[in-house]
């Protein structure tokens, strides 16, 4: 990739906002009032690239990564990898599409009816939550059913997931439903509560630079 490709100049930052109506200020204005989270599909292995390059053109970026030990032929090196491989994720305040579309590395955006499908903000926040924390995290094959817990105590209480065990190992599941993806970190099963079918879930919506907890009710699950 050239650096021609990469950057884009201060001139025609200026511009681009000048043609759409948009002040530093009016764009941090819409920017506070719009929250939600869009997936970015990206190219095989261009995650990081493209992510740097929406970084560079002043979007909000969130890719999740976590740590792997890979062994080569002389050496093994720990390595950060997508947590969900081919996919990013970007909040936008005004609609820039194309400017997401035309970054290198970036193949299209997940859609639902043919317009941007927005992700929860509680899927985000979850997800955020485990890849910040000092607990293990590790991609997990998509699941649908299954008990729904919530961690009672520790760096990631409140996160709910589905819970798994396996050889004596407890593992939480967490979700991002739009893209058929899931991440696995490992807990303390004492340290969980199941949540019945049914019962009120915990949502977190961002409001006014901070979090707020709102409750509804889940659709009842059916275990596999």
């Amino acid at each position: 990739m050239s650096i021609l490709q990469v950057q884009e100049t201060e001139s025609e930052k200026t511009l681009y906002r000048a043609a759409h109506g948009h002040s530093d200020g009016d764009r941090m204005t819409e920017l506070g009032l719009n929250h939600n989270w869009f997936a970015v599909c990206t190219r095989h292995q261009h995650e990081k690239t493209a992510a740097r390059i929406l970084e560079y053109k002043e979007f909000e970026v969130f890719l999740p990564l976590y740590k792997a030990r890979h062994r080569w032929r002389d050496r093994i090196k720990d390595v950060s990898l997508p947590l969900f491989p081919g996919y990013l994720f970007v909040r936008e305040g005004f609609k820039r599409w194309l400017a997401i579309l035309t970054t290198p590395g970036v193949s299209s955006i997940v859609s639902c009816g043919g317009q941007p499908a927005a992700i929860p903000f509680s899927e985000i926040e979850g997800v955020k939550r485990i890849v910040e924390s000092t607990v293990r995290v590790e991609p997990h094959p998509f699941l649908k059913s299954g008990d729904w817990v919530r961690v009672k105590h520790g760096p990631i209480a409140g996160v709910e997931g589905i819970l798994l065990r396996k050889k004596n190992i407890a593992r939480l599941v967490l979700s991002v439903e739009m893209l058929g993806k899931s991440a696995a970190v490992e807990v303390d099963a004492t340290h969980v509560e199941r949540i019945p079918a049914g019962a009120p879930k915990t949502d977190f919506t961002f409001q006014d630079s901070f979090i707020a907890i709102r409750r509804d009710v889940r659709g009842s699950l059916s275990t596999a």
